[in-house]
């Protein structure tokens, strides 16, 4: 797959899923809940305040009367009960997909995680996002810029399972995770390096599978097989990453906003490891980013990412 565009036309494909947003009485987000239903890509089911979406609705031109019961709104009024409403949705086989709307992250991921109706899967969470960047020949994915903040060896090797899978669901069958760190070498003082190294083992043993991982590997062996070549650097991953896996949060964070505010990278981002993916929409993402991460996410749900 060589552009997001790719992505949201495979989307398209199959029966449509069910995505519950989580307090739709929002501008942006029924600008993207309209753009998903002119583009036949998924149905909506809408939470909040129901004369407050009713009202905004209007002002973006989305006319319910014209989709039916492709969307529909159930209300809710406080944080809380909109939260619980739209996990419970899912719970209830109501919906395949949950979009956070204007909202909390917090409130959203406190319903995500209750015991009683929640969507915990026993894995960890972790945010899994895939980048268009302009000149470059292929999607990439990035993984974790958003959850875990410095995560152990134990939770690296979650992160990439999740990954894997979402890139399983878009047809990768083997893809190449690069350990990102600071330097190629292996350096007791960056301990980044050292678990780079133990994941690229344990993939070699079998303990991670359905993937190539190699690391330590700087960002520009990673992804530049010139630069690799210039380094010295020989893997079936060097130069050629599918998932680029960040040490840390910080690493992630300022990679992915690199990628979109310097690269003008197109991106689709989603939460996996749950029971279903989980779509943290931003109020600077472009009603474009969250129209391809609804088709990230239908993908994985369809695919079994």
């Amino acid at each position: 797959m060589k552009c997001l565009a790719e992505l949201k036309e495979k989307a398209k494909e199959g029966q449509k899923q069910i995505v519950s947003v989580a307090n739709a009485a929002d501008k942006d987000v029924l600008q993207a809940v309209k753009m998903g239903l002119e583009e036949d890509l998924c149905d909506f089911l809408l939470i909040g305040n129901e004369g407050k979406i009713k009202k905004l609705a209007k002002e973006v031109a989305l006319a319910f009367h014209k989709w039916g019961d492709r969307v529909i709104i159930q209300h809710a009024e406080t944080k809380a009960d909109i939260a619980r409403t739209a996990v419970l949705a899912l719970h209830e086989n109501k919906a395949t997909i949950l979009m956070k709307g204007y909202i909390p992250t917090k409130d959203v991921l406190q319903a995500v995680l209750d015991k009683e109706y929640g969507l915990r899967s026993g894995k960890i969470l972790s945010h899994v996002a895939l980048f268009e960047v302009p000149n470059q020949k292929k999607l990439v994915f990035l993984t974790d810029a958003a959850m875990n903040i410095s995560p152990d060896i134990k939770q690296k090797v979650a992160i990439i399972n999740n990954a894997v899978n979402v890139a399983h669901s878009i047809g990768l069958e083997l893809p190449k995770v690069a350990a990102v760190t600071p330097v190629e070498m292996v350096n007791p003082d960056i301990p980044s390096t050292v678990d780079a190294a133990l994941l690229t083992q344990m993939q070699r043993r079998g303990q991670i599978q359905g993937c190539l991982v190699d690391g330590p590997l700087a960002f520009d062996n990673a992804v530049s097989v010139k630069a690799a070549k210039q380094k010295q650097v020989s893997s079936d991953v060097a130069g050629q990453a599918d998932i680029l896996l960040a040490s840390s949060i910080e690493a992630g964070n300022v990679l992915y906003k690199s990628f979109v505010y310097y690269a003008k990278a197109k991106v689709a981002a989603i939460i996996s490891g749950a029971k279903a993916p989980i779509i943290l929409t931003s109020r600077a993402d472009s009603a474009e980013s969250k129209l391809y991460s609804l088709s990230l996410a239908i993908m994985t749900t369809k695919n079994g990412g």
